[in-house]
This record gives C-alpha cells, sequence and structure tokens, in this order.
C-alpha cells in the first residue's frame, strides 16, 4: 500500500524571516500602533495596506530603525534587533525606500548608490570615481533600469528616474528585508512594470519584501499576502487568490 506524503506536506514552509511582536506607539494621545503582530517569511512580498493614518509607515518605520516602539520587540532570524537607528537596522539586513527617496540632489547617480559606502584606489586612497561609475552601470543594467549616463545629478532627473535610483541604491546593499513606501507613486507605466519586475526578482533571491501603495492593482501582480491595517490594528490578512479589488477595499474599510 502507498504511503506517498502529499507535494504540498512535503514543501517545508520558508522560515520566518521577521517577527514584530506587540508593537505600540503613541503620539500624545493617539495611539497609532495598538499591539501589532506580523511575521514575514524569507522571500514573501507582503502588501501592507490600510487607509491614510492606519499605521502603516509608523510600523515599517520601527522595522527599519527610523522610529522606536514604544512597547514590542522585533526579531530578524530568530535574534532580537538590537541597537537603535537606521544603520543598526541595516546591520540587521533592513533597507527601506521611503516616499520622499531621501536622495542627494545635488550627486550624481553614482555618488548616491554609494552614498556612505564609497570605493578608494588601493594605492593612492583618493575616491575611485571611475571604479564607482563602472560598478553602478553595472548594478544598473542587473536591475533593468535604463540610465546611461551615471554622471548626471539626481536632482536634474525625472521622478520615474530617481525612484529606480533610490531602489536600486537599497538593493545594492543586499537586504534581507526591503521595505518600499509608494514605489509607484511617481511612474509611468512602464516603469511601474520594472519595479513589479524588479520586486520578484528580489524575492526570488530570498529577499523578503513589504510593499506599500495605494495602487492596489499592483499588489495583486507581486504579493504572496495582504496584511489589512485598521486604526493601528491588524484587521485581516488576506490571500490575493482569494480576494478581489472590493474585498480588499472593504477590508480596509474595518468592515
Amino acid at each position: 500500500m502507498s504511503t506517498s506524503t502529499p507535494a504540498a506536506a512535503r514543501t517545508a514552509a520558508p522560515p520566518t524571516r521577521v517577527e514584530m511582536r506587540g508593537i505600540r506607539k503613541s503620539y500624545g494621545a493617539l495611539d497609532v500602533l495598538q499591539g501589532v503582530d506580523l511575521s514575514i517569511a524569507r522571500g514573501e512580498v507582503i502588501g501592507l495596506v490600510g487607509d491614510n493614518g492606519a499605521g502603516k509607515s509608523t510600523l515599517m518605520k520601527m522595522l527599519a530603525g527610523a522610529e522606536t516602539p514604544d512597547q514590542g520587540e522585533i526579531l530578524v532570524d530568530g535574534e532580537a534587533m538590537t541597537g537603535s537607528g537606521p544603520r543598526a537596522a541595516r546591520a540587521h539586513g533592513i533597507e527601506m525606500v521611503y516616499q520622499d527617496l531621501a536622495l542627494c540632489d545635488h550627486l550624481d547617480v553614482t555618488a548616491n548608490l554609494f552614498l556612505g559606502r564609497e570605493k578608494y584606489h588601493p594605492v593612492t586612497r583618493r575616491l575611485d570615481t571611475d571604479r564607482m561609475h563602472t560598478e553602478a552601470t553595472e548594478e544598473l543594467a542587473k536591475l533593468h533600469i535604463r540610465i546611461t549616463n551615471t554622471r548626471q545629478d539626481v536632482g536634474n532627473m525625472s521622478g520615474g528616474q530617481r525612484q529606480a535610483i533610490a531602489i536600486a541604491r537599497a538593493v545594492t546593499f543586499d537586504p534581507k528585508v526591503l521595505v518600499l513606501d509608494e514605489p509607484t507613486a511617481a511612474l509611468a507605466a512602464k516603469e511601474v512594470e520594472m519595479v513589479l519586475q524588479l520586486i520578484r526578482d528580489v524575492s526570488a533571491r530570498g529577499v523578503s519584501v513589504v510593499l506599500i501603495t495605494h495602487r492596489l492593482q499592483d499588489l495583486f501582480e507581486v504579493a504572496d499576502r495582504f496584511v489589512v491595517l485598521y486604526e493601528g490594528m491588524i484587521h485581516q490578512q488576506l490571500d490575493p487568490a482569494e480576494t478581489d479589488l472590493g474585498g480588499l477595499v472593504t477590508a480596509m474599510m474595518g468592515k
């Protein structure tokens, strides 16, 4: 008699990459987050949604080290995050691209990509700009980002190009978790698809991705799970294959 195990049972679930436990945050009398528990698997793409003020960006700023929770803990690969601030979060493999992009407009493409991790010539000890421009061109090509002049100041570039540079900078740090806050808001249709393909490629390498966007239709293209925040709490978690746009909007309304 056959005792074969179903394929679904033989396939082990991906290990948990991030656990956020009991996260609370208040600003004065306003309770922004009220005990949020969120787990993210390795390589999973989470669509984090909710109405304005639901706490989406605040929760992810906690993960990225830009905000400190009043209560709760964050674990990455089973280890509690230590230290504070974005640098400590980066040491744990967390990268976040904010809605305002955090780029230096007066610096060129390459300088923005290598900001804080510049490369120096081994003999002269001066900035090795030629090497950085070459590597910047290679990294952009890997991500299918069509920017041919890496010596152009970022401040003179289009919104779509600036967004692409911000995402590329985060990806080149080889993060464990990549948080994208409204990454497609300023992009044309072709650039939106480029970002979505980038998310697919990054996820396939085992990087967990959290995507915050009001372009809900984009989430159905890439997300493995929807997490719906409502008034600072997780209201629902939905499987994209088992809901539609109307159902997602209804959940965002707290229903």
